[in-house]
C-alpha cells in the first residue's frame, strides 16, 4: 500500500469536491435563504483540509495499484459521506443531529434517496438544491470524474476505475484511455441532465424544481424538492418525463454512447441486457396496472395505469420517487415492486440493484443446470449474444449473488436484533443495499423514527449497495493487507 499517493490523491478529490459547494452558495446568495455562512465556512474548511493532505506530497508520483485503487474509492465515499454533512449538521435551519446529518449525506451520495428530512417545502433553497446536487455527484461516481482528472496530475486512473466500477463488464472502456472513457462518461451523464431539466420545465416545473429534480432523476436517486415529491406536482405532463428519463438512466451508458454516436437505435435492440430489462418493465407494469384495475384499488384504467406505471418503473429502476404512497396498495404490490428492485437496472447505468445482466447469466446458468441433467456429459456453455461467456465470469456472478444475500440476511437480522419489526426490516434493508430509498412499516414515509443504531447501519448497507459490496468487503479480508 502506497499511503503517500493514497493521501495525495484523497487531497485532490477533497479540493475538487469543495468547489461543488459554490453553487449551492449562489442558489443562496439568490434567494437569500440565510444559509450562506453554512456553506461558505464548510467549503473553506473542506478546500484547507484536502490542501493540507495534498501541499507537502504535491511532487510525489507513483502509479496507483489495484489495491490501492480499492483503498482510495472506500476511503473517499467515506470521508466525502461524512464532510458531506457538514451543511446539514451547521446548518440552523435544518435540525438534524450529527447520525441524521451523515444518514442524509451518505444516502444523497449513493443515491439511496432515503430520507430523514421532512418540511422540505420550507427548508433553504440552499440545502434542497445540496440534497439534489449531492445524488447527482454520486450517480456516476464522483471518482468517475477525478479519473479524467489525475492523469492530467500524472497519476494513473484504471485502479481508480476498475475499483469503482466493480460489475461483470468493468474492462469494458468506451475509449481507449480510461480519462477519455470517463469524460465520454460525464458528457453523456450532463446530456441527458439537460435533456431532463428542460424536459420537466416544459412540463409545467419551475427552473429551480426542474434542474433538482433532473440531478436526482437521471442519477436515479430519488430526493425531491417537496415532500410529496413528483405527486407534489399533480401533472401527467411531469410524471411522464419522469418516467421516461427514469427508463433512460437505468440503461448502460455504453449503449447511450453507441447510439449517440452512430445515431441509431439499433444497438439497443442487439444487447440481450436492454432487451431483458425492456421486457422486465414491460411484464412488471402490466402485472401492476392490471392488479390496480382489477382489485378496485382505482375505479378507472386511466387513474390505475398512471400510478401502475410511474410507481413500477420508479420502484423497478431504484429511483423511489413517488406520485402517491404505494405502500398502502395491496401488500401483493408493494412486496412485488420491492422484490423488482432487487434486480434493478443495467450494468453501467447509474441504478442500483443485483444488476439486469447478472440476474440473465444467472436464468442461463440454472437453464444450463436443468440441461446438464439429461446430458451429463455435454459441454454447454453459457452464451450471452452468440458468445460464451468465460467460467470464471459464472463463478464471479455465483459468489456476488451468494455475499449480497448472506449479507443481506446478516444485516436484517442485526436491525431486527435491534427493535425492528420484520417487515420493515427486510423492506429497509433492500432499500438500502439496493440504493432505492423508500421502504414499507415504519420506513414508508422516511426514516426518521429509526434508532441511531439502526441508521448506522443502513449508512453501512447504503455503502454495500453503492460499491457492489465487494469493493468495500475486500477491505475486510486478511489477504488484503498482506504483502
Amino acid at each position: 500500500m502506497h499511503s503517500k499517493i493514497i493521501t495525495k490523491v484523497i487531497g485532490l478529490l477533497l479540493m475538487v469536491y469543495s468547489i461543488s459547494l459554490v453553487p449551492p452558495i449562489l442558489i443562496s446568495f439568490h434567494y437569500q435563504d440565510g444559509a450562506t455562512n453554512s456553506f461558505i465556512g464548510v467549503m473553506i474548511g473542506v478546500l484547507l483540509a484536502g490542501l493540507a493532505l495534498w501541499y507537502p506530497i504535491r511532487h510525489h508520483k507513483q502509479e496507483l495499484k489495484i489495491r490501492d485503487g480499492f483503498i482510495v474509492v472506500v476511503l473517499f465515499w467515506t470521508v466525502l459521506g461524512l464532510v458531506g454533512a457538514l451543511p446539514f449538521y451547521f446548518e440552523p435551519q435544518v435540525p438534524l443531529t450529527l447520525t441524521d446529518a451523515i444518514f442524509e449525506s451518505f444516502s444523497g451520495l449513493t443515491t439511496t434517496g432515503a430520507t430523514v428530512m421532512s418540511g422540505l417545502d420550507t427548508m433553504p433553497h440552499a440545502i434542497l438544491w445540496y440534497r439534489q446536487q449531492l445524488q447527482w455527484l454520486g450517480g456516476m461516481g464522483i471518482i468517475v470524474l477525478a479519473v479524467a482528472i489525475l492523469p492530467m496530475l500524472g497519476i494513473g486512473g484504471m485502479q481508480l476505475y476498475r475499483a469503482e466500477t466493480p460489475g461483470p463488464v468493468k474492462d469494458n472502456k468506451i475509449a481507449p484511455r480510461i480519462s477519455e472513457t470517463a469524460k465520454t462518461l460525464w458528457y453523456l451523464y450532463l446530456g441527458l441532465t439537460i435533456a431532463c431539466a428542460i424536459g420537466y420545465w416544459m412540463a409545467g416545473m419551475n427552473w429551480f424544481d426542474a434542474f433538482g429534480h433532473s440531478f436526482s432523476t437521471v442519477a436515479i436517486g430519488g430526493f425531491s424538492t417537496h415532500d410529496a415529491s413528483i405527486g407534489y406536482f399533480d401533472s401527467i405532463s411531469v410524471e411522464i418525463v419522469a418516467v421516461v428519463f427514469m427508463f433512460l438512466s437505468g440503461i448502460n451508458f455504453a449503449l447511450h454512447f453507441t447510439a449517440f454516436r452512430n445515431f441509431t437505435v439499433f444497438p439497443y435492440f442487439r444487447d440481450p441486457e436492454f432487451k431483458a430489462y425492456a421486457a422486465f418493465m414491460t411484464m412488471g407494469i402490466m402485472v401492476v396496472v392490471a392488479y390496480l384495475y382489477f382489485d378496485e384499488v382505482y375505479p378507472t384504467w386511466q387513474e390505475a395505469f398512471r400510478y401502475g406505471v410511474f410507481q413500477t418503473v420508479s420502484i423497478a429502476s431504484t429511483t423511489g420517487f413517488a406520485n402517491t404512497d404505494f405502500s398502502v396498495w395491496p401488500a401483493f404490490v408493494p412486496f412485488l415492486l420491492i422484490m423488482m428492485s432487487f434486480i434493478g437496472g443495467s450494468a453501467g447505468s447509474t441504478a442500483g440493484g443485483i444488476k439486469m445482466i447478472r440476474f440473465v447469466l444467472l436464468f442461463k446458468q440454472g437453464s444450463r443446470e436443468i440441461r446438464g441433467l439429461l446430458h451429463p456429459n455435454a459441454i454447454m456453455p453459457v452464451k450471452l449474444n452468440g458468445k460464451s461467456i468465460p467460467e470464471k465470469v459464472m463463478t464471479a456472478v455465483w459468489g456476488f449473488f451468494f455475499v449480497y444475500a448472506f449479507t443481506f440476511a446478516i444485516l436484517m437480522l442485526v436491525i431486527m436484533a435491534l427493535g425492528v419489526d420484520e417487515l420493515t426490516a427486510f423492506s429497509a434493508i433492500a432499500a438500502m443495499m439496493n440504493n432505492l430509498g423508500p421502504g414499507l412499516g415504519d420506513v414508508a414515509a422516511n426514516y426518521e423514527t429509526m434508532s441511531d443504531p439502526v441508521k448506522w447501519v443502513l449508512t453501512f448497507a447504503m455503502l454495500l449497495g453503492r460499491l457492489e459490496i465487494f469493493t468495500l468487503l475486500v477491505l475486510f479480508t486478511a489477504a488484503f493487507w498482506r504483502k
